[in-house]
């Protein structure tokens, strides 16, 4: 026991220490640095899969505990090491011609020891060290990109960190209410100004971290200016499950939640889901929609663990673990369109279904489950989340209509942005681009497309056989008291949707004439100019007319709703008010001396 105990410290040191070796390499050893991190991945993502099979586990020192491996910090784990491996197996390929590859996998594999650190943690003090190291990763891993992700980077690294110097504050709180840093001797009541202080503090930094609003507005920064392969490791996966995974600990295990704190976290996820999938209808660059997409996903997680039913809270995590893969399969395939075709504009996008099949196959796959839509995953989370705020009307919540409306609202959009960048990208009209631009006529290397069918094949399987796999193994096990009553039983369902989808498929086959003559579409024999193609951009732009929806969307050009360039402004602002006050004048600074010589001797003798 003792030595599998030990284990748990592989998953943290092995990745560091080979990520530090790998800085020190040169460029000119970098296939190494390749075939090096996909062992390493391959090595972590086998020992998550034994420690799994082996929890509960404990590792001491001096008789505290550090390390913990629960059923909630397992699922968490594994998924880690999954990411951490599959990201590995696209990035030998995608980022083969890159000068900074070698930066690239030992940030990478320093991230994957740092999230175990994260997820193993059961002392707050490490915790926040490791949180801390993986903010310091995820700005060196946007930055690496180039000039045009420095301030994405940059970016990242204010909000997050400044969020992190909150969760600083709010553990110290807890400290000092409870006296333990141990997490799972941690039951702290919310009652009172302090423990709600302490709360909040931890909250905001998982809400940073996840993109809940309105600490959101990096991710779809990073989306568009970073690497295709770290954002769908860090953002869309990685990240996604650090932060709800802090923000379950605490709801779960640190605090005795009350009905306010669980209101506030309802009203955080159905905002940032129905603003960010607003914001998502109208991007025209394919990794920024994705992106909102991503925050979106966050506010459903944190409006499940925000009803604090069991069925709820299941749903919120088992959305975490479909959204960390549907997401990252999303961001795999518009890194292989890129790929391709060197952009991710969709006004120069369309028709690659027919030239990238594999791609075209499993992005419309994770579509399909982001939107919920039966028999994928998407459609069993979403469901359970459903319940979880039904049943919270039960109890007597007169809002629960409003937070279930909010989020099926959502649902429908997302699978309009879906629809939208099917068409752009994949159907349509093929876009006139130089022929440099489209230097590809064929699917992406087998180590890019194998990935995404892992991902797109998990997507199928976590929806037909939900409570079979994942929720009866990964889920449940970390949610007790869990009903079945009212799950969607998705046998029967899909044994229709497939015979349906096979009678339409015979119907097309035996109705469809011999002879076909195909041609272009009639335009009355003018010439088609690329100006008049239908690229798919414009679905719905004339929602911009609308005036409650124009003024928003002005509103957020403006960034009047990013929290980063607010703050930049008023920071401004306050240091112009700084200057005026210290003009420089000796006369003016003695004044303001006796001023605060005044105050203090009120203070002091009053």
């Amino acid at each position: 026991m003792e030595a599998k105990m030990d284990l748990m410290l592989y998953p943290i040191v092995l990745p560091i220490a080979v990520g530090l070796l790998c800085l020190a390499m040169p460029r000119r050893v970098k296939g190494i640095v390749e075939r090096t991190a996909l062992i390493v991945s391959i090595t972590i993502f086998g020992l998550t899969v034994f420690l799994f099979s082996q929890k509960p586990l404990h590792w001491m020192w001096d008789a505290n505990r550090f390390l913990r491996l629960d059923n909630l910090s397992g699922f968490v784990l594994l998924a880690v090491g999954l990411f951490g491996f599959l990201i590995v197996l696209y990035s030998i390929v995608f980022m083969r011609d890159k000068i900074y590859s070698n930066i690239y996998y030992a940030y990478l594999l320093c991230t994957i020891g740092i999230a175990s650190g994260i997820v193993l943690a059961n002392d707050l003090v490490l915790l926040a060290v490791f949180w801390g190291l993986s903010g310091l990763t995820l700005y060196l891993m946007i930055g690496i990109a180039g000039a045009g992700a420095s301030a994405a980077a940059k970016k990242a690294l204010v909000i997050v960190g400044g969020a992190d110097s909150l969760m600083i504050l709010g553990i110290a709180i807890v400290w000092f209410l409870m006296g333990s840093f141990t997490i799972d001797r941690i039951s702290l009541p919310v009652v009172g100004l302090l423990p709600v202080i302490a709360f909040l503090c931890l909250a905001i930094a998982a809400f940073a971290k996840v993109g809940a609003m309105p600490f959101h507005s990096w991710i779809p920064e990073t989306a568009e200016k970073s690497s295709i392969a770290v954002t769908a490791f860090l953002p869309a996966s990685l990240d996604k499950l650090l932060g709800i995974y802090l923000l379950a600990r605490i709801t779960m295990d640190l605090f005795i939640m009350d009905k306010t704190l669980g209101l506030l976290l309802m009203i955080v996820g159905s905002l940032t889901i129905v603003a960010a999938v607003m914001m998502a209808l109208v991007q025209n660059d394919l990794k920024r929609l994705l992106g909102y997409l991503v925050v979106a996903g966050a506010g459903y997680m944190v409006l499940g663990l925000g009803t604090g039913t069991p069925a709820g809270i299941a749903g919120g995590l088992f959305y975490l673990l479909n959204s960390a893969i549907w997401t990252a399969c999303l961001f795999l395939s518009a890194g292989a369109v890129e790929d391709r075709a060197n952009t991710t504009d969709l006004e120069r996008l369309g028709g690659w279904g027919p030239v990238m099949p594999i791609t075209f196959v499993v992005c419309l796959v994770s579509g399909l489950a982001i939107s919920g839509i039966p028999p994928f995953n998407g459609f069993v989370s979403k469901w359970m989340i459903y319940q979880g705020l039904i049943e919270l009307g039960r109890g007597g919540d007169g809002l629960w209509f409003v937070w279930l409306v909010a989020a099926m609202f959502g649902s429908a959009l997302t699978l309009a942005c879906i629809i939208r960048l099917i068409h752009a990208t994949f159907l349509g009209q093929v876009a006139r681009m130089p022929d440099e631009v489209r230097d590809a006529n064929s699917e992406v290397s087998p180590s890019m497309w194998l990935p995404m069918i892992v991902l797109a094949g998990l997507c199928v399987v976590f929806g037909v056989f939900a409570y079979a796999v994942p929720l009866k193994h990964l889920i449940i096990p970390a949610v007790p008291g869990v009903s079945y009553l009212g799950f969607w039983s998705p046998g029967l369902a899909t044994l229709l949707i497939v015979v349906g989808v096979l009678a339409g498929v015979v119907i097309y086959f035996v109705g469809r004439a011999s002879n076909v003559k195909e041609s272009e579409a009639f335009i009355g024999g003018e010439l088609l100019r690329e100006g008049m193609r239908v690229s798919g951009v414009d679905f719905y732009r004339t929602i911009r007319d609308f005036g409650l929806f124009g003024n928003a969307y002005k509103g957020a050009e403006r960034s009047l709703f990013d929290i980063y360039d607010l703050g930049g402004r008023f920071l401004f602002y306050f240091v112009q008010g700084l200057r005026r006050i210290h003009s420089g004048i000796l006369p003016t600074y003695l004044s303001w001396m006796l001023v605060g010589f005044t105050v203090l001797l009120f203070v002091f003798m009053g």
